[in-house]
């Protein structure tokens, strides 16, 4: 049974979860105008710190300039909520969900309404779950594709295209898969549910390009940058469907689902049907960076307690 956090903020301050309601009629409840972040804060030898909590409340804003909501919070105030709720529920550890919509207004698709923000931290461990983290899932490759350029804006976070998301995950969930895959209208790879894809050949990473109606995410960044820095090559490309079955490996990525290896897509086993040396490797650099063994270079680890 899901159990909830005793507080939340919600509209600029910390209230009891309970009396954070919404309206039946809110404009983002019929029409999916959200968007919203994934976040996640680790506690570490150094204390508890949140995982690039700038870059992901920056990009918050950029999806809700792209759907013309003006947010009424700043990515630095955004950070304090976050640091707030999570002193607020005494979480060292926990999935943090900022999220802004569209309230109680007019009725309209193009009615003005008020922009509500509210930002949750609970404890939820990987996404996929803790034992897939080493022994992998097995996906399919979805009914569902992904929709076409200039049609709704993948490269935003926003509630509505989760909805392309949720028809991909369950369908895999119905017919006994861990996670699904959708191709773009190109027929060519994109994401997963809500994953990106790295298909590793060799000591080469190979990842969809963001044209390919998938989300860019931060943590496909952060996986391109300690793949890098490690000596890896990375190569952002066009990937046919059939390129699943013929890599050595094969793992999704993203804030929920961490670094989750695929053992089989289809029923066709990826490699040897087990984790590789290269995901592992992947895995050992971004877990690293919460257990003090891959120096942060970059400032992602933003502490809780702030000195």
């Amino acid at each position: 049974m899901q159990t909830y956090p005793d507080h939340i903020w919600h509209n600029g301050r910390i209230k009891p979860w309970a009396e954070a309601t919404v309206h039946v009629m809110a404009h983002g409840l019929h029409y999916g105008s959200s968007v919203f972040e994934g976040v996640r804060c680790y506690d570490t030898p150094r204390g508890p710190v949140v995982f690039r909590m700038a870059d992901h409340n920056r990009r918050l804003l950029q999806s809700a300039h792209i759907h013309d909501m003006p947010v009424p919070y700043t990515a630095e105030e955004l950070g304090a909520a976050t640091r707030e709720v999570l002193r607020a529920n005494g979480l060292r550890s926990a999935y943090i969900r900022p999220v802004a919509y569209r309230g109680l207004g007019g009725f309209g698709l193009s009615a003005d309404t008020p922009v509500e923000v509210a930002v949750a931290a609970w404890h939820w461990g990987p996404y996929l779950g803790a034992a897939a983290l080493e022994s992998g899932i097995d996906a399919c490759v979805s009914s569902w594709q992904r929709f076409a350029p200039n049609t709704v804006p993948a490269g935003a976070k926003a509630g509505g295209n989760y909805l392309s998301g949720q028809l991909v995950a369950r369908e895999a969930r119905r017919l006994g898969f861990g996670e699904g895959i959708a191709l773009a209208s190109t027929g060519l790879l994109s994401e997963g549910a809500g994953e990106n894809l790295f298909l590793v050949f060799g000591d080469e990473l190979h990842t969809p390009p963001a044209s390919a109606a998938l989300l860019n995410g931060i943590t496909r960044h952060t996986v391109r940058v300690l793949a890098q820095e490690a000596g890896l090559t990375v190569v952002e490309r066009d990937l046919p469907r059939e390129y699943l079955y013929l890599c050595d490996e094969l793992f999704m990525c993203g804030t929920a689902a961490e670094i989750t290896p695929i053992r089989s897509v289809d029923g066709k086993p990826i490699g040897n049907g087990e984790r590789g040396p290269v995901t592992r490797r992947i895995q050992e650099l971004f877990f690293g960076l919460f257990r003090g063994e891959t120096k942060d270079k970059w400032g992602w680890l933003e502490p809780l307690e702030q000195e």
